[in-house]
């Protein structure tokens, strides 16, 4: 693990908001145009660029896949001008394409770094997910409850009742069967297409969001990006991997992990201090997108620090070329 006293996450952190607001500006381009692809690209490449101008020696952990199946940012991939601390990252230069592609809110550029060996190298594998916002002790909820004695235990640590507690959970036929019995709870259930950082994040912020759990099954290398926002703004997330065959159980491996069942917590997921930025390429609950005016063009970045618990929200107007 690197010298956890060569990250100056201070100094670092507006590069990475340089980094997420050039990405959101080239996706941004392609709004509503209808290709996953080349907005997603638009967005790496920014990126790309972008991260290649800091002073740091930063290996990508998290990424666009592995090196034969991305063209850039690809997992293991170097970055930085190979110059300053050596450092983790951990990024997804387009949360959401398909909200890009087709204009529709929370669509997200999404970036952390930490000192090198403090973030979980996740295989592109699913991963189970369960978080909460701030305030609540441990244990409030676990992995091992089922989804409405989660529900059940979140309104009596929170003092309401079940009616009172909303749930965001990822639209997608797995879980079918979860949305009922959330429900039998008398719970309501906030249901996203896509992007499920955001939908984590939502439980930090319950009464600007409406959101105060988040359930069910997404990515895991986005569950590795969300405990890095938590870990910033508060709150407890939970992680299990799930397999569906022996080559993602290898590419598990082939990632240094050997316990297959355990269950990560938010600081199992992210081991030492994160910055963490995001910026809005559409309009959303946790961010506004990218405005165009009359010769300018302005974007919206959270910018966070886990060292200070500072959560800055970034305003960015500049000249259209």
């Amino acid at each position: 693990m690197a010298d956890a006293k060569e990250f100056q996450d201070r100094l670092l952190s507006l590069g990475l908001a340089r980094v997420s607001e050039a990405a959101a500006l080239a996706s941004a381009r392609l709004v509503g145009r209808g290709d996953e692809k080349a907005a997603d690209q638009a967005a790496v490449n920014a990126m790309r660029d972008q991260l290649n101008l800091l002073d740091i020696k930063g290996v990508v952990v998290i990424g666009e896949g592995e090196r034969d199946e991305a063209p850039m940012l690809y997992i293991g991939e170097e970055v930085g001008s190979g110059n300053g601390p050596a450092v983790d990252i951990a990024l997804d230069p387009l949360e959401g394409t398909t909200l890009t592609a087709k204009d529709m809110p929370n669509a997200l550029t999404v970036i952390a770094m930490a000192p090198r060996g403090t973030l979980l190298h996740a295989p592109d594998v699913y991963m189970e997910k369960l978080a909460i916002g701030p305030g609540y002790k441990p244990g409030t909820v676990t992995m091992t409850m089922s989804p409405s004695e989660r529900v059940s235990a979140l309104a009596a640590a929170k003092g309401v009742s079940t009616e009172n507690i909303t749930v965001c959970v990822l639209e997608r036929p797995r879980h079918e069967e979860m949305i009922r019995e959330i429900r039998s709870t008398g719970a309501s259930i906030r249901l996203i297409t896509d992007g499920d950082v955001a939908g984590v994040m939502h439980c930090a912020e319950p009464e600007v969001t409406g959101i105060d759990m988040y359930m069910g099954s997404g990515g895991a290398p986005e569950g590795v990006l969300a405990a890095a926002a938590l870990k910033c703004m508060g709150g407890q997330f939970f992680g299990k991997l799930l397999f569906r065959n022996d080559d993602e159980r290898g590419r598990a491996s082939k990632a240094g992990i050997t316990n297959f069942d355990r269950v990560y917590t938010r600081d199992d997921l992210v081991r030492g201090d994160v910055i963490f930025a995001a910026t809005g390429v559409t309009t959303g609950s946790l961010l506004a997108g990218i405005r165009r005016e009359p010769g300018w063009v302005t974007t919206e970045t959270l910018l966070m620090r886990s060292k200070t618990g500072s959560v800055r929200r970034m305003t960015y107007r500049s000249p259209l070329r």
